[in-house]
C-alpha cells in the first residue's frame, strides 16, 4: 500500500458539513513516511489527477488502491493554529504564498529602486 490511512467521504464525514478525504494516520516506514511530505491531518484533493470531490469512502479507498505504483497526491496542508486544535479552510483551495515568499522579493525591489533613485539624482 501506500502507507497511509485516510478518514472522510460522503457517507463518513471527517469534519461537519466537509466530505473531503483526510490523512488519518501516516504507517511508520511505510512508502508515505519514507518520502516524508505527507502529513497526518493533510486534506487529498486528487490522485493522479483525480479530484476526490463527493465520492464515498470506500470509493476514495478504491481509487487509492489502484493508484499504480507512481502516484502523484494534490493535498492541502492542514492548518494548526499554535495554541488550538487542526485548522480547516473548507474552501478546496491551497492556503497561497507564505508572507516570507512576498515581502523578501518586494523589499528587494524597494531597495533596488532607491538605489537607482540616489545614482540619478547624484548624476543631475
Amino acid at each position: 500500500g501506500l502507507g497511509f490511512n485516510i478518514v472522510g467521504g460522503t457517507d463518513q464525514q471527517y469534519i461537519s458539513n466537509d466530505s473531503s478525504i483526510y490523512v488519518s494516520r501516516i504507517k511508520k516506514d511505510g512508502a508515505a513516511y519514507l518520502d516524508g511530505r505527507l502529513q497526518e491531518g493533510d486534506k487529498i484533493l486528487a490522485v493522479n489527477g483525480k479530484e476526490l470531490k463527493d465520492l464515498r469512502h470506500k470509493d476514495a479507498v478504491e481509487l487509492f488502491r489502484n493508484a499504480g505504483y507512481d502516484v502523484a497526491l494534490k493535498i492541502q496542508r492542514r492548518l494548526q493554529p499554535q495554541n488550538g486544535p487542526v485548522g480547516h479552510r473548507g474552501d478546496g483551495e491551497s492556503g497561497g504564498l507564505p508572507l516570507a515568499a512576498i515581502l523578501v522579493p518586494g523589499l528587494a525591489l524597494a531597495a533596488a529602486a532607491v538605489w537607482i533613485l540616489l545614482r540619478y539624482r547624484q548624476r543631475m
